[in-house]
């Protein structure tokens, strides 16, 4: 939500809207968990949402925050809908895409960066002695379950050494389809494409390593089970080696370009850089705005609020603030790190003249407008069904409020999916429109809620029907088979 300055032209008004304030401050909207427009979620409102819901869902503040932002963002699309705003004010989608320009024009320069490099080209010397730790290998494992027992571990070596004598380099991948008990790479014929040394568990990398192309190796033990390699020659690993060579080259020459800019440029994190990525990253709406630095480099700064919008223009999915929250404070650092040589890069970009054409901006309004209609006709409420029921805009707004709310009823009780606003719909909703959620009535709706449910799970543990069926004793045994094989790594 963007703070929006107040104009002071005269002493009375001053002096009424510091009372006002206080008023707010005082009151703290208990009764109120969130605004959108004229329109209002009552606490009673939010908490029945949470304690009624047949979902089952947590009753916690973040769930509350949740459902409070859905209404908030469904409320304000309303309110655009019934007022003809197909919220594509070119200089507001521009502000709230910039995290998805940005990142565009950053793959650009990094591309013309990196025809610059210089790298090695793969060939039969380079895989003969693995430079760069870089490995082509099949496999057929033959594994044995977690806390296996030494007689059984002795009975699948048995199995695996007979399976050995067998094999050939010309039948290995036939064999390694019909015994092999790792699904992924079965089917390939036991091919586990190229890796790195250090991607493999240490006794298969070590493996791997002591064999010349060609070779097969005798049995090998992991935590997985008893493998048998092959380590093909380069004709047979030519089109795999030499792609995963030439990607591996370019990473080896993006970190030394990364390393020298991070030198050259002095990118520094504050001291309390992780502190205050972490406290950001709990509520990013609320820093969107904030100057406050977070990091510098020659000729600027990161500030807090430029921060937040590179993390927001990552995929939800990776829920990178949470990832944030829980991540050690030097991990964090060297996230901020990032971002801060992101922002050098960008600046290189312009420079560079790398910006977006006037048709791929044109793209991105035509792509906005179709997802903001989009949103309207999955909420019911796109401008011609309002329009068809009410004629002024007041009544079109009091439909789409109404709709909106038996739209939320439908998704808390399951019969409907929630609707997800993504981020530059949201940042253009909250910059044209009023709107804020209540931290005090969150809360309160929170407290209520978890009373709401406490009530229907004891009512329905009343009412549920005694079972006429004696149950039977639980057994005495409490030994339980647990799976140790570790998942770490592959294979």
């Amino acid at each position: 939500m963007k703070t929006r300055p107040i104009a002071i032209f005269f002493v009375s008004v001053v002096s009424l809207a510091a009372c006002d304030g206080l008023r707010e401050a005082l009151t703290a909207h208990v009764d109120v968990a969130a605004r959108a427009e004229d329109r209002e979620l009552s606490v009673n409102r939010l908490s029945d949402l949470l304690g009624n819901s047949t979902l089952q869902i947590p009753v916690n503040r973040e769930t509350a925050v949740i459902v409070g932002d859905l209404w908030v963002n469904y409320q304000l699309l309303g309110v655009a809908s019934a007022r003809g705003d197909s919220l594509t004010d070119p200089k507001l989608v521009d502000e709230a895409a910039l995290g998805i320009t940005s990142n565009a024009r950053l793959r650009r320069y990094m591309e013309s960066v990196a025809k610059t490099f210089k790298t090695d080209s793969a060939s039969e010397t380079t895989y003969n002695q693995a430079t760069g730790g870089l490995f082509v290998a099949r496999h057929i494992l033959f594994s044995f379950p977690g806390g296996a027992s030494q007689t059984q571990k002795d009975s699948v070596r048995k199995k695996g050494e007979s399976i050995r004598t067998q094999l050939t380099p010309k039948n290995f991948a036939d064999m390694a389809k019909k015994y092999s008990g790792d699904p992924g790479s079965a089917q390939r014929g036991g091919s586990l494409g190229a890796f790195r040394r250090e991607e493999m568990v240490k006794p298969f990398s070590d493996a791997v390593a002591a064999l010349r192309p060609g070779q097969i190796s005798p049995l090998v033990e992991t935590q997985y089970g008893y493998h048998i390699i092959q380590r093909p020659t380069y004709a047979e690993a030519k089109t795999e080696y030499d792609s995963a060579f030439g990607q591996s080259g370019t990473q080896r020459a993006e970190s030394v370009y990364v390393a020298k800019l991070d030198n050259d440029m002095k990118i520094t994190v504050k001291s309390n850089g992780a502190a205050t990525a972490k406290a950001a990253a709990r509520e990013l709406s609320a820093h969107r705005s904030d100057n406050d630095e977070i990091a510098s480099y020659t000729g600027g700064t990161l500030t807090v609020g430029r921060f937040v919008r590179w993390v927001e223009s990552y995929p939800p999915q990776m829920r990178l603030a949470q990832q944030m929250a829980q991540a050690p404070d030097s991990l964090v650092r060297q996230f901020v790190k990032s971002i801060a040589r992101n922002e050098v890069m960008l600046k290189k970009a312009d420079s560079a003249g790398i910006t977006m054409t006037p048709e791929e901006k044109q793209q991105l309004y035509t792509e906005f407008r179709q997802l903001v209609m989009t949103l309207w006709q999955q909420l019911g409420i796109d401008a011609k069904s309002l329009s068809d029921s009410a004629k002024s805009a007041p009544e079109r707004e009091k439909l789409a409020a109404s709709r909106v709310e038996a739209y939320l009823d439908r998704v808390m009780s399951g019969q409907a999916q929630p609707i997800s606003i993504p981020l530059p719909v949201q940042t253009v909703l909250t910059s044209k429109y009023k709107s804020k959620v209540y931290p005090a009535g969150v809360d309160r709706s929170v407290e209520r809620a978890k009373k709401l449910r406490a009530t229907a799970d004891s009512t329905r543990s009343v009412n549920q029907p005694k079972s006429q069926v004696p149950l039977p004793m639980p057994p005495t045994d409490t030994t339980a088979r647990r799976d140790t094989a570790g998942r770490g790594k592959r294979p």
